[in-house]
């Protein structure tokens, strides 16, 4: 809730910067169809900065509203659905009636995990450890996902990855992981030791330097590297829902659990890996 006394324009400020990431997203079409992709993926990454601070922003000045929770929620519809699905198929798939197919395809499925995304708010039913982990790919990267093509035509220029049949199938796969069942990695479980600090600040640095010299190889890498990591997230989520004893602990305590079990395990499969070898009347 808004405490009392504060000046009106701190109370509308994170609604503002929703709006803000509102009209970015839906710039971001104006410019696609104007054929600037390079200013529309810009406004895209602008809209997303913005959407992703508007939370804390009402944190800070306990500003929270359900007013600014619905605003929230149809942002990202606009920026992370209609926006990069609308901007993608102006720029790769204009005359291409199955491509306007699977770009609507992308966006519905971008509202309906955005809509089981708040339901799952309001369970509290599950275990805690499910909390660690998003069900299916959250709605950013989705929109970083699906504008690879985009992002690739930019950098190397046309090529099979701009074909109407390899961005149909991008817009499908990317749909597909977003209403699907498979975990993902929350950022709030990651934690970082005190001493991480400067390796954090200097990786921050690096990140921003290559954003402005090579923004679009940025965007390729950030796709792969996230597409790496599912398999992983996958093992971790079927390991902690495995061991309800590790449910309630912090994801830095269930990692050094699983460390010391496969410490454990080792010895033995060492001595069961020599028995193997040994021959008959050794």
């Amino acid at each position: 809730m808004i405490k009392p006394g504060r000046p009106a324009a701190m109370r509308i400020l994170p609604s503002a910067t929703t709006v803000l990431a509102i009209c970015a997203g839906l710039t971001s079409i104006k410019f696609a169809l104007d054929q600037r992709p390079h200013i529309a993926l810009a406004l895209i990454g602008a809209a997303a900065v913005l959407d992703g601070i508007d939370g804390g922003i009402a944190r800070a000045l306990d500003a929270q509203s359900r007013m600014g929770a619905e605003i929230d929620s149809l942002a990202d519809a606009v920026n992370f659905g209609v926006a990069p699905a609308l901007v993608v198929y102006v720029t790769l798939l204009p005359t291409s009636p199955v491509g306007w197919i699977f770009a609507l395809l992308y966006a519905v499925c971008i509202v309906l995990r955005l809509a089981r995304f708040n339901a799952l708010l309001d369970d509290d039913t599950r275990p805690a450890y499910t909390r660690q982990y998003f069900t299916g790919m959250p709605a950013p990267c989705g929109a970083v996902g699906v504008i690879g093509p985009l992002a690739a035509m930019l950098q190397f220029g046309h090529g099979w990855w701009t074909s109407t049949w390899f961005v149909c199938f991008w817009f499908a796969a990317n749909a597909a992981l977003l209403i699907s069942r498979v975990p993902t990695l929350a950022l709030k479980s990651v934690s970082m030791p005190p001493n991480a600090a400067p390796i954090l600040l200097i990786l921050i640095a690096a990140a921003a330097a290559a954003l402005l010299l090579f923004p679009y190889i940025l965007i390729l890498l950030i796709i792969v590297g996230y597409l790496c990591i599912i398999p992983f997230t996958i093992r971790s989520q079927r390991w902690v829902a495995a061991h309800p004893e590790a449910w309630n602990d912090r994801p830095r305590q269930q990692r050094a659990a699983r460390r010391a079990i496969r410490r454990a395990q080792q010895p033995n499969r060492r001595s069961m890996a020599r028995l193997r070898l040994r021959r008959p009347g050794d």
